[in-house]
């Protein structure tokens, strides 16, 4: 079994996950006799037909809506991803995995490897399989590192399958089918791209879940819940800039921004819980710091709903989401205020030395001046500071009791007692503290307190998905170096030649390795007699294959023959062909550079090609080839620096 792969967890989360394939699989089937029925009802002229018609369409429509509440009802199970401990914190927003349907690659593949390898398909039948196997595994990847790792893994390995399978010109004619994780609604495409950018979305997916189970209580857990929102918010990132046009609603530009907003707003959330544990109790500059932190927290998540509100985002996005986001901005908004008037009011005043450092400080605290006396008397006026502290606090309380009543408005949040319980504590320890600091006697009306300036001491950072940390051979490298034997070269069939040495060796120069390139041919010698053409590669000597073979190797092989000749296999890429050296010699006095003008065509447009190949999704690899062994359309002259001749 593969490493990182949980087929069978009896989790809450794996049931979770079995729940949503098989809402997944009865949308699908709605949704099929939706269009059968619509179908019906426009093809038909016969009035019974169509009333029966449209009360079966009102049937299944209907259907569709409960299996959607019943799926935006699965998405919002928040607690089942958090931790168990005692210590409460508020929830955060995981994303479910998106499920895809199995896949038989077997029969595509092996007709690809005989058709266009020209190669014993039969041979390659382990290879497909393990590929299957990784495939099947990644679908249940465990919720740890090693899970990340094998949905890595995979991810790389489709870069080998797009460049031996995938032809820029036509596709393997297999569908991938995925289900977007918000609709359940399933799409398929032939692009590889589909699948490479459903597996990224499950990368960051899994990083959210990882990010919301963290026991935030203590500060290495806080920073590993930062490290996985930061790494969630950079797959959906790279999803967002290396995608277009995907078919399903989830990986849209609009759904991606929102998603890469949502994660940065939980980061800032886990900043501003690292320094409520990191800040000295009763200092005045930490409340303040606090204070600006909180503001900051309510800054983004404000930006997230916002986003959430959308047109196109809103029909998608699960109502407990946007609620939950709402009230987020609410309650840290209420806390801001909270701390800034604990500040006030708990901390000491300044002694001369410190006044100077808080006065500085508290200009840039509020958005707009606090009315009344200048700072300086404000902050060393004990009775000054309590009434600025009770405007604050009276803010704070009307924040936190809006936040209470959007999260009333959803029945899903209602169920979840922990943010309840994180509210209403925050609510009565506003209030408890407001009776404190209210007088009797006070006969001020209280003010209006100025809103607190969003500062943060650690921005959050959209850490992008670093393909290269997890390692993969080329399940297919058995068939040849890529740089030669890929979906998008062409070759004529694999010829092989018996070559006898003459006086002076056989006859031709070799370039580069894996595979050795025949670089140049002189004419009338051996080579050159057997048939042998400037720009074939050699894939065997004497029956051992070579494609893989160093120079050296090769020319210890073609050394070592004695009387008898040698045999070689060569092949000659399509469109690489150069003129015999005759026709060249004319063709080059006739056109003057004409022949090398159009080499250089064919390059380019080779290279036009290659990028079409691609458009859907930039790779962040490019193949690397060593410069001596790419071949170049230069008419062969004298032997090059890395060229030796035989």
């Amino acid at each position: 079994s593969q490493q990182g792969c949980d087929p069978f967890a009896q989790t809450q989360r794996s049931k979770l996950q079995h729940r949503r394939a098989r809402i997944n699989q009865q949308i699908n089937k709605e949704m099929r006799m939706r269009a059968g029925a619509e179908n019906l009802f426009r093809a038909t002229s016969n009035h019974k037909v169509k009333e029966t018609v449209a009360l079966e369409l009102s049937y299944v429509n209907s259907n569709l809506q409960l299996l959607k509440e019943e799926l935006e009802e699965l998405n919002s199970s928040m607690d089942v991803y958090q931790n168990d401990s005692e210590s409460i914190s508020v929830p955060m927003i995981p994303l479910g995995l998106k499920e895809t349907k199995e896949l038989d690659l077997l029969v595509p593949l092996k007709d690809f490897i005989s058709e266009h390898y020209g190669e014993e398909s039969v041979l390659f039948e382990k290879e497909i399989k393990e590929f299957m196997e990784l495939r099947q595994a990644m679908r249940t990847p465990s919720r740890n590192e090693a899970g990340l790792e094998l949905l890595m893994e995979y991810y790389n390995q489709l870069y080998f399958l797009d460049s031996r399978f995938f032809p820029p010109t036509k596709t393997l004619g297999v569908f991938f089918h995925w289900y977007d994780s918000l609709t359940g609604v399933p799409s398929h495409q032939r692009a590889l791209a589909f699948e490479k950018g459903s597996v990224l979305f499950n990368l960051g997916a899994l990083h959210t879940q990882i990010g919301a189970r963290q026991d935030r209580a203590s500060l290495p857990s806080l920073n590993q819940a930062i490290d996985a929102f930061q790494k969630a918010a950079g797959a959906f990132n790279y999803l967002k800039e290396n995608f277009s046009n995907a078919p399903s609603l989830d990986m849209s530009a609009a759904s991606l921004t929102m998603l890469v907003r949502l994660m940065v707003a939980q980061v800032q959330e886990c900043v501003f819980e690292k320094m409520t544990l990191l800040c000295a109790q009763n200092d005045f500059l930490a409340r303040l710091q606090l204070a600006q932190e909180a503001a900051r927290v309510e800054d983004v998540y404000s930006l997230v709903h916002q986003t959430m509100s959308q047109p196109h985002v809103k029909d998608y996005v699960p109502f407990s989401w946007t609620t939950m986001v709402h009230v987020k901005s609410e309650h840290f908004k209420a806390l801001s205020h909270y701390f800034a008037a604990i500040a006030l009011c708990d901390c000491p005043a300044p002694s001369d030395a410190e006044l100077l450092e808080q006065e500085k400080v508290f200009l840039q605290f509020h958005v707009t001046m606090p009315e009344g006396p200048s700072l300086r008397v404000l902050l060393q006026d004990p009775e000054e500071r309590r009434k600025l502290g009770k405007a604050h606090l009276k803010k704070a309380i009307m924040k936190h009791e809006e936040a209470m009543r959007i999260h009333g408005l959803c029945k899903i949040l209602r169920k979840m007692d922990i943010l309840q319980e994180v509210l209403s504590f925050a609510h009565k320890r506003s209030l408890s503290k407001y009776s404190e600091i209210d007088h009797e006697e006070d006969f001020f009306e209280t003010g209006e307190a100025p809103d607190i300036h969003p500062k943060t001491h650690q921005k959050p950072e959209i850490k992008s998905p670093n393909f290269s940390q997890v390692k993969v051979t080329d399940l297919f490298h058995r068939l040849g170096p890529l740089s030669v034997f890929s979906a998008k070269n062409k070759w004529y069939p694999a010829r092989r030649v018996h070559l006898m040495r003459g006086e002076n060796g056989f006859g031709f120069t070799l370039r580069g390795d894996s595979p050795v390139l025949i670089a140049g041919v002189i004419p009338g010698g051996c080579a050159a007699e057997a048939g042998l053409k400037e720009g074939d590669y050699i894939i065997s000597v004497n029956g051992k294959d070579c494609k893989w073979s160093k120079h050296a190797e090769v020319v210890q092989l073609l050394k070592s023959t004695g009387k008898e000749g040698v045999d070689i296999g060569v092949i000659t890429l399509q469109g690489s062909e150069c003129p015999k050296a005759a026709d060249r010699k004319a063709a080059v006095m006739s056109s003057g550079s004409g022949m090398l003008k159009s080499n250089k065509e064919n390059s380019r447009k080779s290279l036009m090609n290659s990028k079409s190949a691609s458009t859907l999704l930039v790779w962040s690899k490019k193949s690397k080839r060593s410069k001596k062994s790419t071949y170049s359309g230069v008419p062969f002259t004298a032997v090059g620096d890395n060229e030796a001749m035989y």
